[in-house]
C-alpha cells in the first residue's frame, strides 16, 4: 500500500532501532526517558550549526522565571519577526538542548530571531502549566524586551509533536486576546491536536515507527489534561482567524490522520494553508536528521516554504 511506503534509510534506522532492544519512552522512568531524549541528539541528530547570537535568557512569569534561548545569524537586526519555537516531546521530556539543533538551522535559514522556550512539564506540572507558560513567554517576547536585543514586529509559533500542539494553542490564545504585535504565520510539525484516538494512522503505526501508541498514552496520563478541553485538543476550537499556517505531517506517523483532520478544519475555517506530508517519514524526523538523511531534505524544504509565506506577509 502505497500510506506503508518506508523510505530506505527510514527503515534502516527502524532495523537499527529494534535490534538495539533499547525501551520504549513508555516503558521507563520519566527521568530515565528524559535522560534518553537527551543522548538520542548526539546519536541520531546534526550538530547545531554555528550562529552569532546563541544566548540563555530568562522571561518573568506569573508562576516563576521560564527559561528560553535566543538564536540568531546576526548580532543586530532591522526590526521584523521572530519565531517562538516549543519543543516536542510529549509534554514530559524534551529542553533546549534537545531541539537545539533545528533552532539554529531555522534562525539561520528563515533570517530571523528564534527563541526557545523552555516551557514547565508533566508529570510534575501537569496541564495547563505548558500552555500557560508557552502564552506568557510569547507575550513577553511580543513586547520587543530589552533583554532581546531586538525589535520585534510579528510571532511566529512553531513547534514539533507536543510543541506543535503548544504553537497552535499560542496562536488561538493571542487571537482571543491580542498581543503587543500580532500572530503573523503558524508552523506545527506532526502536531498533537487531539488527546484522543484518531484515524486510521493510530492503527497503522502502533507499534514499530518510533512513536507507539503506548508512549502516546504515557504521555497523555502524565499531561492529565480535560478532554476535549480546546487548549490541548485545539481540533475542537474555533480557528477562524488563525494565521497563514504552514503544517506538516508524517507519512507514517500515528498523529498523521490527526494533523490531517487539522488542515482540513484550518481550510474550512477560511485560513490558509499550506499542508506537506513527509511520505515514509516517521514522527520525530526533526530531531533524526543524522540517523535519517533525508529527513534533511524534509526540514530545509519546510523552512524554505516558512521563508516564502513569511516574504509574502511582509511584502
Amino acid at each position: 500500500m502505497t500510506s506503508h511506503y518506508v523510505r530506505p534509510d527510514v527503515q534502516a534506522y527502524l532495523d537499527m532501532a529494534e535490534q538495539s532492544g533499547a525501551p520504549k519512552l513508555g516503558e521507563m522512568p520519566t527521568e530515565q526517558a528524559r535522560t534518553m531524549m537527551t543522548m538520542m541528539r548526539g546519536l541520531l541528530d546534526l550538530d547545531p550549526i554555528n550562529l552569532t547570537v546563541v544566548r540563555d535568557i530568562s522571561i518573568p512569569s506569573p508562576t516563576g522565571v521560564i527559561p528560553a534561548r535566543l538564536y540568531d545569524a546576526r548580532e543586530r537586526r532591522d526590526a521584523g519577526p521572530a519565531m517562538l519555537f516549543f519543543h516536542g516531546g510529549g509534554f514530559v521530556v524534551g529542553d533546549l538542548y534537545t531541539h537545539e539543533p533545528f533552532c539554529t538551522e531555522a534562525a539561520a535559514a528563515l533570517d530571523i530571531p528564534v527563541i526557545a522556550i523552555d516551557y514547565r512539564l508533566a508529570p510534575e506540572h501537569p496541564f495547563p502549566a505548558a500552555p500557560d507558560d508557552c502564552e506568557a513567554a510569547a507575550r513577553w517576547v511580543a513586547s520587543s524586551p530589552g533583554e532581546l536585543g531586538r525589535n520585534i514586529t510579528g510571532l511566529i509559533p512553531c513547534g514539533d509533536s507536543a510543541g506543535g500542539n503548544l504553537a497552535i494553542v499560542t496562536a488561538l490564545a493571542l487571537r482571543d486576546k491580542p498581543a503587543e504585535v500580532p500572530v503573523i504565520a503558524l508552523c506545527p510539525y506532526y502536531p498533537v491536536t487531539t488527546m484522543g484516538v484518531l484515524g486510521q494512522s493510530m492503527i497503522d503505526y502502533a507499534e514499530g515507527y518510533f512513536l507507539t501508541a503506548a508512549s502516546l498514552k504515557w504521555f497523555a496520563e502524565a499531561y492529565r489534561s480535560p478532554p476535549n478541553d480546546p487548549r490541548s485538543t485545539p481540533l475542537n476550537a474555533d480557528l477562524a482567524g488563525l494565521p497563514p499556517t504552514l503544517l506538516t505531517t508524517a507519512g507514517l506517523d500515528p498523529l498523521r490522520d490527526q494533523g490531517r483532520a487539522f488542515a482540513a478544519k484550518l481550510i474550512e475555517a477560511g485560513v490558509p494553508v499550506t499542508f506537506r506530508e513527509a511520505k515514509g517519514n516517521i514522527h520525530g524526523f526533526l530531531n533524526f536528521r543524522k540517523a535519517i538523511p533525508s529527513a534533511q531534505r524534509d526540514m530545509m524544504e519546510s523552512l524554505v516554504l516558512l521563508k516564502a509565506i513569511i516574504t509574502e506577509i511582509k511584502a
